[in-house]
């Protein structure tokens, strides 16, 4: 009897099956996210989740703290012993109209910064369910990216690496501050190194620098950016100018648009920066076409109200209320320059990677980390102080910032040396 001959796996050079490469196991499929219900943060996850293609293959998870009455004087504690606390304060003094609790329910997600963010709802986050499902669905649908951004979310994060650590890839956004380990990848900006500067160094009380952090270098599975992380890449914008062009294409040329944020502990202002805005703006609309001026949440309503009252009137002028949708994709899109207080490094690294002429006011009223960003962004020509001698009509460029593309990609290569791949 002739032995029967078994056919031999097919050889490297004719491509190797999945199945031999570890099969769907080794493929990435889908995405979790984890928000704060910070505008800010959030579009920073989304923003590297639509960079790596898997914006149609996310769930959003949002971490929520109790609110009402005393809970707004706990947002200082960790999110889980803040919860912890609300829970004893409720046994002791029982539910009342100023001990309102976060509800773990479906809640809808507002769309930030004018954009769809391509959610309809948001679940509240949970490490153990999260975990539980990355386990359970693994054979199914292979490992989980989890894509984490703010101080909130840390905990959350480190959680589920713990609970499932051969089901999932943990990425965290913005510095954990301590224990890098606790992920698979940190992305940070580069000005969250700045405590480890010979300037900053000086500038900290030797029995103070202990308590600083971070206290040691970035290590190998740090990711340093520029600036922030966000959503507006090529295809977004435009979407954007597609959106937007009616109301903004006829607009006259140049578009200058205005975005004030508002003022942090290391970039402190009031009125008085208002009042420097309003006597630069003047100095330049006779080189401008159209301003459009637009308020964050952040935005003192005196800063805004002193804005409002001195150029709302101008034929050239538009000021947006806040009311209807966002024009702030439209406005990346649209925008021949832009003017930006120094407060915001997410507006100011949105309007860096458009290519177009970014004016900064503020700058020099920003200590900390925040003036190494600033420093950073001039040095490399992205941006120009505003003194109100500009004529807008004279464009700019430089190479545009590209924070987000460059932080997937080395995603992308932080799981190839986990032998994972991402769908493509």
């Amino acid at each position: 009897m002739r032995a029967i001959r078994l056919p031999e796996p097919p050889s490297g050079s004719l491509g190797t099956p999945e199945i031999f490469e570890g099969g769907i196991y080794s493929v990435i499929r889908r995405a979790v996210i984890l928000g704060n219900g910070f505008a800010g943060s959030e579009n920073q996850s989304i923003g590297l989740v639509r960079a790596l293609g898997l914006s149609d293959k996310q769930s959003f998870y949002r971490v929520t703290r109790p609110k009402g009455g005393i809970n707004e004087w706990l947002h200082w504690l960790p999110v889980s012993l803040h919860k912890k606390l609300n829970y004893v304060i409720k046994r002791i003094c029982g539910e009342s109209r100023f001990l309102k609790a976060g509800a773990r329910k479906l809640v809808p997600i507002a769309a930030a910064n004018g954009g769809s963010s391509g959610l309809s709802t948001v679940l509240e986050a949970d490490a153990k369910q999260i975990a539980t499902i990355a386990r359970e669905t693994f054979e199914k649908d292979g490992p989980l990216l989890v894509v984490a951004s703010g101080r909130d979310t840390i905990s959350l994060a480190s959680s589920i690496r713990r609970l499932a650590p051969e089901n999932v890839f943990v990425v965290q956004i913005q510095h954990p501050r301590s224990h890098l380990n606790r992920f698979d990848l940190v992305i940070t900006p580069q000005h969250d190194y700045y405590p480890l500067t010979p300037q900053a160094q000086e500038q900290i009380p030797r029995f103070l620098r202990r308590w600083i952090t971070p206290r040691e270098p970035p290590d190998r599975h740090v990711v340093l950016t520029v600036g922030a992380l966000h959503r507006a890449d090529s295809a977004a914008l435009r979407e954007a100018a597609t959106a937007w062009h009616d109301e903004l294409a006829p607009l006259p040329k140049p578009l200058l648009v205005v975005n004030v944020g508002g003022p942090t502990s290391h970039c402190r202002y009031g009125a008085d920066l208002a009042k420097q805005l309003i006597l630069s703006l003047q100095k330049v609309l006779p080189s401008c076409g159209s301003l459009r001026i637009s308020f964050s949440r952040r935005t003192p309503q005196k800063v805004a109200n002193i804005l409002i009252k001195e150029l709302s009137s101008h034929p050239k002028v538009y000021i947006w209320d806040g009311e209807g949708t966002n024009p702030h994709m439209g406005h990346l899109a649209w925008a021949d320059a832009f003017v930006i207080t120094a407060d915001s490094v997410s507006m100011l690294s949105e309007a860096c990677s458009t290519g177009k002429a970014v004016y900064v006011i503020g700058a020099e009223r920003c200590t900390w980390k925040f003036s190494d960003f600033h420093k950073s962004l001039r040095e490399r020509g992205v941006v120009r102080p505003f003194t109100g001698k500009e004529d807008i009509s004279e464009s700019w460029s430089y190479p545009p910032l590209n924070d987000t593309a460059e932080a997937a990609s080395r995603v992308r290569e932080a799981l190839a040396e986990r032998g994972w791949r991402l769908q493509v």
